[in-house]
């Protein structure tokens, strides 16, 4: 308690440099808070941003006809329906949202058009995940954009294909693809109007980037689906999976430059300070020590002044950075910011890292000043 008194007193005693070493730490700390927590609102700005690039990975059987596969856009074969279902099944793949797909050519008042019939998309096992695409419901159809343009289709009109009526859900805005000549429905309503019940010719997916491996992305995946579904083959829409990687890559690396060099900083700060708080005390450390107080008494003195400034700078450094965070993180991050929360669990690492932070800066100033000689400091005042 009397150490404890005594940092008090010099602290109230010499105000600047107790302030300044507060700010110092608060600094250090409300930075780190601000640049964590507005980095998980990066990190999941990046992944909506990069997710909405659309899926990545095509999924078809492995006897498909190649050359015919690029000419029509699809394959020609199919694959049982059940073949998503085991994917979806096996963990730890580097496979999400996966969509089963039926793809089909046919004429529609005269014009020919992509029938595309998909379910909800599926997630595995180990992950939830919120759907990416629109999922038509049974006796329901969206129309691309340039099909509802083309032949006034609006919302709530009906349309007949090969025999079956539908409902128009909705109409899509223009993409520039082939969506724009594609009519939506449900899955099973397109296999039971092409007559291939149980049978899809396409799962799309993305590529999960949530498993680091130092190799080839593509390798991996057909690698495990190897294991998962044989008689299957992956393709790898690889410019929409490089972009993703790319720009998380860049967030990461990012955060991982800019938080060492505040904390190298702050570290300089702090050591210079206590640096000029070892000068300033010499004669105080002088009467200490001829009074018979030992080295350990005066390095308490000075790492236990470290420890409280760490504490408060600390907890004031929290407040200050998770201030910023909520204030400045939705205007920089439109799509996830309001989702910006404060993370208490930083406020219990600010309270307990910050002190040894700030204990470490000070070691060679307390070093120093312990090993003082006392008749040679009294002497030189």
């Amino acid at each position: 308690m009397r150490t404890l008194g005594l940092i008090v007193r010099e602290a109230l005693y010499r105000k600047l440099s107790f302030g300044l070493g507060l700010l110092g730490v608060a600094a250090a700390v409300a930075l780190f808070v601000f640049f964590f927590t507005a980095g998980e609102a990066s990190r999941r700005e990046t992944a909506r941003l990069t997710r909405n690039m659309g899926l990545n990975l095509r999924i078809i059987p492995k006897d498909t006809d190649m050359d015919r596969f690029w000419l029509v856009g699809f394959s020609d074969r199919t694959m049982p329906e059940d073949y998503v279902h085991r994917l979806a099944a096996h963990s730890g793949l580097n496979y999400s949202h996966l969509l089963p797909t039926l793809k089909r050519r046919m004429q529609w008042r005269g014009t020919e058009v992509i029938l595309v019939g998909t379910l909800p998309e599926m997630s595995a096992v180990d992950r939830q995940e919120s759907p990416m695409t629109l999922a038509a419901k049974p006796g329901a159809a969206w129309l691309g954009y340039e099909l509802a343009r083309r032949f006034g289709v609006e919302k709530n009109d009906t349309i007949d294909l090969l025999g079956k009526t539908l409902t128009v859900a909705g109409t899509l805005p223009e993409s520039g693809s082939e969506q724009d000549a594609s009519i939506f429905a449900q899955l099973h309503d397109v296999q039971a109007m092409v007559k291939t019940e149980g049978a899809i010719n396409e799962i799309q997916a993305l590529n999960c980037v949530c498993f680091d491996t130092d190799r080839d992305a593509l390798e991996v995946l057909r690698e495990q689906l190897a294991s998962a579904l044989p008689d299957a083959k992956v393709l790898q829409i690889r410019p929409i999976a490089d972009a993703r990687e790319k720009q998380r890559r860049l967030v990461e690396d990012y955060l991982a430059v800019i938080i060492p060099f505040i904390v190298v900083v702050c570290a300089a700060w702090l050591g210079v300070l206590a640096m000029m708080n070892v000068r300033e005390r010499r004669c105080e450390i002088g009467i200490l020590r001829a009074l018979g107080y030992g080295s350990g008494t005066v390095a308490s003195l000075f790492l236990g002044r470290a420890a409280v400034v760490g504490i408060v700078g600390g907890a004031l450094g929290f407040a200050v950075g998770t201030a910023l965070a909520l204030t400045y993180g939705p205007q920089v991050f439109k799509v996830t910011g309001q989702a910006i929360r404060p993370m208490y669990a930083l406020l219990v690492w600010s309270v307990l890292a910050a002190p040894a932070f700030a204990g470490l800066a000070a070691v060679i100033p307390t070093m120093l000043a312990v090993t003082q000689d006392p008749a040679v400091t009294l002497r030189d005042t």
